[in-house]
């Protein structure tokens, strides 16, 4: 039961990683949130939230 953290991480952090790469941001920028986002994939995945592009986000 200790994985399920971990699982549901995991899986934000694909989501989070597929939306970099189909924003319009520029390839350095994808290349920086992704390589974030693996590294520290917690606050990666929360710094993607907060501070990416909006896309219809209220």
């Amino acid at each position: 039961m200790d994985y399920i953290f971990g699982v549901i991480i995991l899986i934000l952090d694909i989501i989070a990683i597929l939306s970099v790469w189909s924003s319009g941001a520029s390839m350095v920028s994808k290349l920086l949130w992704t390589l974030l986002i693996l590294i520290l994939p917690v606050i990666g995945l929360i710094a993607w939230y907060f501070l990416g592009p909006k896309r219809g986000r209220i």
